[in-house]
């Protein structure tokens, strides 16, 4: 059950750059901190939204700035969740190559969908592509 005292609803509509990114990323920070998540839960969780978002923009909207991110970060003390859409024409993730084959090991990007869900507790890509939703629970809960 949750604690309705720590329950928390952020929305951003943000530009596709660098900057604007990191200004969520430290408002998430500072909300996890306020329910008390530990180091290790908040790193999961940052490191894939930063993921999520840097898709978003050098993926989704081919890093125009003039294209928008909407973000929706929800949770409270025991989970967290975050819906990231871009204006993209979205992407099929099963089309996505394997970071781990061998013919990708020394490729320098293709990794964060597989970071992403390996520290988060639930990742959906919504058709067509251009949603990302994810939840992270925390353990032992």
């Amino acid at each position: 059950m949750s604690d309705a005292a720590h329950d928390f609803r952020d929305t951003w509509t943000i530009a596709s750059a660098r900057e604007e990114i990191d200004m969520v990323l430290k408002q998430v920070i500072a909300r996890l901190a306020a329910g008390d998540w530990d180091e290790t839960a908040t790193f999961a969780v940052r490191l894939s939204l930063e993921e999520g978002l840097s898709n978003a923009m050098n993926h989704g909207n081919g890093g125009d700035p003039g294209r928008r991110i909407e973000v929706e970060f929800t949770g409270n003390r025991l989970r967290c969740s975050a819906v990231i859409v871009d204006e993209g024409p979205g992407y099929d993730p099963d089309s996505v190559p394997d970071p781990t084959a061998e013919e990708n090991l020394t490729v320098a990007s293709g990794r964060g969908l597989t970071l992403i869900r390996a520290f988060m507790t639930e990742v959906t890509v919504v058709a067509p592509g251009n949603r990302l939703e994810m939840t992270y629970v925390r353990p032992g809960e």
